[in-house]
């Protein structure tokens, strides 16, 4: 297995507080990343019956048996584990003993904030962002591979079919982690909101419509969201919102963590098919839009980023907060570099000058970038290594 970008910052963390909580989706790398950081931990996985039991009927004696460190993986099933652990944090905060890794969000978060709270650091491990991939003896050579096969590890690692990996994928962690999270009655319902979602990304997330488009309520299709949230599945990217004077839309727009998930839920099994489907531009924005999330992440950046768009039409793909200035990132598909690429993103920073010092960049297909007066062009395959994340 290849090292991921966040062990550096795993390990430092480890190294001043007594705990560390690192949740991601399933099959991330939680589990592999902790292990190969912490190889003299002890490790109990709480997804088995037996072990669960234990740590449910007789937690301090559970908790007992690891005096020299623990990796407890899938926490949120024993989130009563964490008050226990606090107390023994207490009578010896030592750094790096408890290791927590989780999959559900918000059941791991709050237990964590709840009991935890100043003793733990809180990280995030997504899927494998492009500087990660390439570090495998296989990886894709081309943008269409590259957001078909997404960045699931054990594709990599194992070498494995893509697409039948993450149709496996989708029945046993999406349904089972449904069922954990909420009170689904048909699933049937779920998985085709599941995929009217993925034919959604990078557009604006009006429930409305998307409740209208799936037969459900409003209440139900937020409700479902949220679990798609928790999960790690999909995100909300809030507006921008600063004091100019342009009327803007508020509404969040929807993203995938991981493209070659909403690529299979989408019925893309090719990159023929990508490359010739009507959804290849959004898919795209949603790729370059989650690779700079997972480098933001790996750095431990949270927020500071938005999309912009105003009531005239006039939008970026992505707004991103730096101390001293704003960074704007267009994502275009296309592989030749021309000036209409650039008009959206010039219309924006014009805008944008006006709050803060702005640059402006578009993510775009080719594989040569151009550096114009005020806007550079950067090629898909360099976006991991540039100065705009």
């Amino acid at each position: 297995m290849i090292e991921r970008d966040l062990t550096p910052r795993l390990r430092k963390l480890a190294d001043q507080l007594p705990s560390i909580t690192l949740t991601g989706p399933r099959q991330s790398g939680k589990s592999t990343l902790c292990r190969a950081v912490f190889p003299k931990h002890a490790y109990a996985n709480l997804e088995a019956p037996d072990i669960r039991s234990f740590a449910q009927e007789d937690p301090r004696a559970f908790l007992a048996q690891f005096e020299d460190g623990v990796i407890l993986d899938e926490i949120q099933r024993v989130p009563e584990l964490t008050s226990y652990i606090q107390s023994l944090i207490d009578e010896n905060p030592q750094p790096g003993r408890w290791v927590l890794t989780g999959s559900q969000n918000l059941a791991l978060l709050e237990s964590v904030n709840q009991s935890l709270a100043g003793r733990t650091a809180v990280l995030h491990l997504l899927p494998l962002a492009r500087s990660e991939v390439i570090r495998f003896p296989w990886f894709p050579d081309t943008l269409d591979e590259a957001i078909l096969t997404g960045g699931y590890p054990r594709i990599f690692d194992q070498q494995l079919d893509a697409g039948e990996w993450l149709g496996s994928y989708i029945a046993t962690y999406i349904e089972r982690d449904v069922r954990m999270i909420t009170n689904v009655g048909d699933l049937a319902t779920f998985q085709r909101f599941v995929e009217l979602c993925a034919g959604r990304t990078s557009q604006l997330l009006n429930f409305s419509q998307l409740s209208n488009d799936c037969g459900i309520a409003q209440p139900t299709a937020k409700a479902w969201f949220s679990v798609l949230e928790a999960s790690f599945i999909a995100f909300r990217l809030p507006s921008f919102s600063r004091n100019i004077r342009k009327r803007l839309v508020k509404m969040p727009k929807l993203h995938f963590y991981d493209t070659g998930l909403g690529c299979r839920l989408l019925g893309i099994r090719t990159a023929d098919q990508l490359r010739n489907h009507p959804l290849r531009g959004p898919l795209f924005e949603s790729w370059v839009v989650s690779e700079i999330i997972k480098h933001r992440m790996n750095a431990g950046e949270t927020g500071g980023l938005y999309h912009y768009r105003d009531q005239n039409g006039v939008e970026a793909d992505l707004v991103i907060e730096h101390a001293d200035r704003l960074s704007l990132v267009e994502a275009k598909a296309a592989q030749t570099a021309t000036s209409g690429l650039l008009d959206g993103v010039r219309r924006v920073r014009e805008v944008l000058e006006q709050v803060q010092p702005t640059q402006a960049y578009v993510a775009f297909g080719g594989d040569t970038g151009q550096k114009r007066s005020d806007v550079e062009l950067v090629p898909w395959l360099e976006l991991h290594t540039h100065q705009c994340i």
